[in-house]
């Protein structure tokens, strides 16, 4: 028997959900949480995704709406759904509470074994809140993307390096022959960037690193520059720009046309995440990274 009704907090009465696409595997979780949540007296709004999983696609809510239609999004799956339901309702102000059926789990840190009690305590108001910003990417006045992780200026469908000229805050920094570029939010530095040889950012900095991806010039080291720093990348002249592409968090994909720049800044609204009180950042990359471990 769980708490009374009662004893949640009056800020979360609605609560979505969001689910990886096309995971069957999750289906018995999904549906577990949704009955725990309406069984509490509480208003349930389900995404595509988590609609098609628990085969109710006529319940469904449309993803510009769940943003107004909820209080707190519960996001089941792995890294990847979270950032991408971190992009959607960043303009909401809506907390997110990730529970991690993914490989690693950053983002989402609240295993099925523990959801019920750990989002329980969430809804009666016993969390730590943890508030990271997304990156903006623009191209010229044609597209806008955002990111959570990282924005990443990469070759595509060639076997050689590009070459491109990095500008920050309106200052030349160099000009570099590599398979690209990663721009990270300290979110992000555990993920690609970590890969390409980046330092780990501490989430709450007010940072971004610039991870060169396989430099020709081992000279080439990352950069961490001020959170508020504009980053323009220039592949004018240098590179034909059929060859480059630019992905946001792994899942968004731009294209640069004759001439034009990308250019990368902190955007201006931050996306809010819940951990469950005695969430350590440090106990984290303990458990994902192997750090500690005896030989």
């Amino acid at each position: 028997m769980g708490p009374p009704v009662s004893a949640f907090n009056a800020r979360f009465r609605r609560i979505g959900l969001f689910a990886k696409p096309g995971d069957r595997g999750l289906v018995p979780t999904l549906a577990a949480l949704r009955v725990h949540l309406i069984e509490r007296g509480l208003e349930v709004a389900l995404s595509p995704s988590a609609a098609a999983a628990l085969e109710m696609e006529g319940e469904a809510a449309e993803l510009e709406s769940l943003g107004s239609r909820c209080d707190l999004a519960v996001v089941v799956g792995g890294d990847g759904t979270l950032l991408s339901a971190a992009r959607q309702l960043v303009e909401h102000d809506v907390p997110l509470v990730g529970v991690n059926l993914g490989r690693l789990g950053f983002l989402v840190d609240i295993s099925p074994d523990h959801m019920l009690e750990a989002l329980d305590a969430i809804l009666q108001g016993h969390y730590l809140e943890d508030r990271r910003f997304l990156l903006e990417a623009r191209i010229g006045t044609r597209h806008r993307q955002l990111a959570l992780n990282d924005v990443v200026l990469h070759k595509w469908n060639i076997a050689r390096m590009i070459e491109f000229e990095t500008w920050i805050n309106g200052h030349y920094v160099d000009s570099q022959r590599s398979d690209g570029i990663i721009i990270s939010t300290p979110t992000g530095s555990t993920a690609y960037a970590l890969s390409g040889g980046g330092p780990l950012l501490e989430p709450g900095l007010d940072a971004m690193v610039l991870v060169p991806i396989c430099p020709h010039r081992l000279s080439n080291r990352p950069i961490v520059v001020h959170g508020d720093s504009e980053v323009v990348i220039d592949t004018s002249g240098r590179t034909d720009h059929d060859h480059v592409r630019i992905t946001c968090d792994g899942q968004a994909s731009l294209r640069l046309g004759p001439g034009e720049k990308l250019v990368v800044r902190k955007y201006s609204k931050p996306i809010r995440l819940f951990h469950p009180e005695g969430h350590d950042h440090f106990d984290l990359l303990r458990a994902k990274l192997g750090w500690g471990g005896h030989p």
